[in-house]
Formats: structure tokens, C-alpha cells, sequence
């Protein structure tokens, strides 16, 4: 397509001399430009996917794809033939009876609200973002009527470890002759879980389903059923399909993307804007891509005409302008994807690096709910940031090539 003599002059005019240095910086910035626009929007994708994924596995890893909740407040009886039903549903792989309800956990004079969740110990041990995660304890412990286990934040608030007594008190109290009175149990903390995300690891308890059942004063009964699907692209017929097998019974079904549809839009609509802002940085480059090489035309316009004096045709110094700036966005777009993919290779280095320099808490797991910084490069997504990126600067440089093939050498050399 270009032939070694419009390759070779194409570079020449890339390496500037002293007296056309002005151009040469203009040609500098558009590629740091370019590097910069496509290496931030990368990272920040990136980050922007990881930051969905880990939030979605960590929040379906604790509350299922579905919940089934009767339609009175006072829990599901015979919920052992339901779980049944529910169970022999396709696409289902786990069914969790739950027990839940509000606390105020205190000890040694603090208190902090609380989330208990009773459940069974072999179901708890399915789910890996529990099992995996026990920091301190073990899972073998949690059985009987007096054993939790919760998370290590709000085990750090309220001053406990493992072996340790923490009362619960819940707010539905015993009715005295003298007023209602809370209810108050001591409870041995048997283990402790850190799963990386604050809201659970500062606010959730864990206890044994039968436990549960006596405290919260929900004889035979459970609060609702969390439900696991193999497929969970599938969640639609699989609704569909648990609504017909539970047909006879008086249940409501709720799924995740109902339960955390605020939380995930937002992240999606933050997400769109994001790339939007900084496509805009990628198509500043562009221009400035524009100016340079219009500069250089006109710089060169001597140089075009003895090139067209000694035969180069048209298209052939089209060629040369064209090469010379989209060789601009190749070097630019290239370097923004190498610079893009190590930051996010190494961020959560980058992060502590950064963060032990200044002092400060870049990623405060209480306002971003994660501990660490994720990052998850989508391939599709790398692939059509360079793509957009080189598409601007071919576009960019159409225009002064086109200029430069224009050029009149009669006009150009009538003053020379």
C-alpha cells in the first residue's frame, strides 16, 4: 500500500530539524494525548468491570439469585415439603431455608446493628463465599443453640474474638406486666469471615437455623428461601418456572436484579458516562493530530512541490501526509494499550504504593464497599477502545493529507 520512498519521506518529516521543532512538539503532544486518553479509558473500564463482578459475586455469593417469601409477616410453616418443590425445579443447584432478623450486638459497653441469618450448617458450607473466607474459627463449631458466626469488622467493632460471649438483643421483647422488655442472649462467636466486602463483613451474623428459630420465636418456621441457579442467564424462565411448581402456595418471589436494580444501574449509567468523557479525551488527541499536520503542510509546502515537480502524483503525497500522522495514532494507541494492561495488572500494587507516599486511604472499603481494587480487562472492550482510537486518528489525518495532495507547485514555488 505505501511504497519505501513515501515510508521514507513520511518518517524524515516525523524527525524534526531545529527550525521546525514547534511542529514536532504539537506532533509530541497528540501522541501523549492519545497514549493517555486510550491507557485511562482501559484502566477505567477495567476497574468498572471489576467493580460489578466482585460486587455481584460477593452479593449472590450471601442472598442467592432468587428469594421466596411467604406473603404473610409470620414466616413460612411446613417449609420442607416447599424446599422439596423448589429443589426438583430446573436449573435450580441449592436451596437455603433462612431465618433472619434485626439485632443490636453489644459487648464490654459497645453496640453495633446487626443482620442474623440462620441457617443450616451444611448449607452454609456450600457457599464458598463463607466457607472460603473464615479468617479465624472454623466451620466444625457452628452447631447447637448458642454458636455464631460473624464478620471479622464487626467483630473488630465490638472489641470480640474467637471464644468470645456477645449478646444479642433483639427488639421484639417479652411483654412484662410492666411494659416490654428486650430479649437478650448470650452467644459464643465460633468463627469469624472476612469476605472482602464491608456491608457484610461489618453488619452480618450468622447462626444455626434451629438456634435461629428459638430466638426470633419462629417455632417450625422460616423467614424466606434463597435459591442458586446453575445457569443464571436463565433467571427468567427460571422464575417462570418456580411461579408454576409453586402455584398452590401463597409465596412471592423476588430475584437479584429486582433487589439491587438502583445499586447496578447506577454503576452501568456511572460506566457509560465514564467512557463517554474520556472518548472525548482520545478525540482532543485527534485534533490536535489536525492542527500538527496542517502545520506541517503548510511547512512543507515547498517540499510538496518538488515532489510533484520530479513526478510524485497526487495520491502519492496523500500517501506520505496520511502515513506520517496516522503513524502518530498507531505509536499513541499502541502505548496507551501497554501502559493501559500493566496499570491494570499492577493496580492493587500501584494502590499501596501510592497509598504508603501519601498516607492516605485511596479506597476506603466503608464508601466503595470493596477492600481491595479490582480490575477485570474485557477483551471485546480493550479491543474496541484501540479500534476507536485508531479510527479518530485515521480520520484526523484525512483531512491535511488531502490538503497537501491539493497543493498547487506552481502557487507553492512562485516566491521561492
Amino acid at each position: 500500500m505505501f511504497s519505501p520512498f513515501e515510508r521514507l519521506v513520511a518518517f524524515r518529516y516525523l524527525r524534526p530539524r531545529r527550525q521546525e521543532g514547534f511542529v514536532s512538539v504539537i506532533a509530541i503532544f497528540s501522541l501523549l494525548g492519545i497514549m493517555l486518553g486510550v491507557a485511562t479509558l482501559i484502566i477505567v473500564m477495567s476497574v468498572m468491570n471489576g467493580f460489578r463482578a466482585e460486587l455481584l459475586g460477593r452479593i449472590l455469593g450471601l442472598n442467592g439469585h432468587i428469594s421466596v417469601y411467604a406473603q404473610s409477616p409470620d414466616g413460612l410453616p411446613n417449609y420442607d415439603a416447599i424446599e422439596k418443590k423448589i429443589a426438583e425445579t430446573g436449573n435450580v443447584t441449592l436451596v437455603t431455608p433462612v431465618v433472619e432478623g434485626q439485632v443490636m450486638a453489644s459487648n464490654n459497653g459497645r453496640a453495633s446493628g446487626a443482620i442474623v441469618r440462620g441457617v443450616r450448617a451444611a448449607d452454609l458450607a456450600k457457599r464458598p463465599t463463607i466457607a472460603d473466607n473464615i479468617v479465624f474459627g472454623s466451620l466444625e463449631d457452628f452447631k447447637g443453640e448458642d454458636t455464631v458466626i460473624m464478620g471479622a469488622r464487626l467483630a473488630m467493632k465490638l472489641g470480640v474474638g474467637v471464644g468470645d460471649n456477645v449478646n444479642l438483643i433483639s427488639p421484639k421483647g417479652n411483654v412484662t406486666a410492666f411494659g416490654s422488655v428486650p430479649r437478650v442472649r448470650a452467644y459464643k462467636v465460633v468463627g469469624l469471615f472476612d469476605i472482602g466486602m464491608y456491608e457484610y463483613d461489618s453488619g452480618f451474623i450468622f447462626m444455626p437455623l434451629d438456634a435461629a428459630q428459638i430466638y426470633f420465636r419462629l417455632p417450625e418456621k422460616i423467614s424466606h428461601f434463597e435459591v442458586m441457579l446453575e445457569d443464571p442467564s436463565r433467571l427468567s424462565s427460571s422464575m417462570n418456572d418456580l411461579l408454576s411448581n409453586l402455584s398452590g402456595e401463597h409465596l412471592r418471589l423476588v430475584n437479584w436484579q429486582q433487589s439491587n436494580s438502583s445499586f447496578f444501574n447506577a454503576l452501568q449509567v456511572e460506566r457509560n458516562v465514564m467512557f463517554l468523557i474520556l472518548t472525548l479525551i482520545i478525540l482532543v488527541a485527534a485534533f490536535n493530530i489536525i492542527s500538527g499536520m496542517v502545520m506541517l503542510v503548510k511547512d512543507k509546502g515547498r517540499d510538496i512541490a518538488i515532489l510533484r515537480t520530479m513526478g510524485a502524483t497526487r495520491s502519492s503525497v496523500m500517501r506520505i501526509f496520511f502515513l506520517a500522522g496516522a503513524s502518530i495514532g498507531v505509536v499513541g494507541t499502541l502505548s496507551g494499550l501497554i501502559l493501559g494492561v500493566l496499570f491494570c495488572l499492577n493496580i492493587e500494587n500501584i494502590r499501596q504504593f501510592i497509598q504508603s507516599l501519601t498516607g492516605a486511604d485511596l479506597f476506603n472499603a466503608e464508601i466503595y464497599f470493596l477492600s481491595q481494587l479490582p480490575a477485570d480487562m474485557d477483551v471485546s472492550e480493550v479491543v474496541l477502545v484501540c479500534v476507536m482510537s485508531l479510527t479518530l486518528s485515521f480520520l484526523a489525518t484525512v483531512y491535511p493529507a488531502w490538503r497537501a495532495s491539493r497543493l498547487d507547485p506552481v502557487e507553492a514555488l512562485r516566491y521561492e
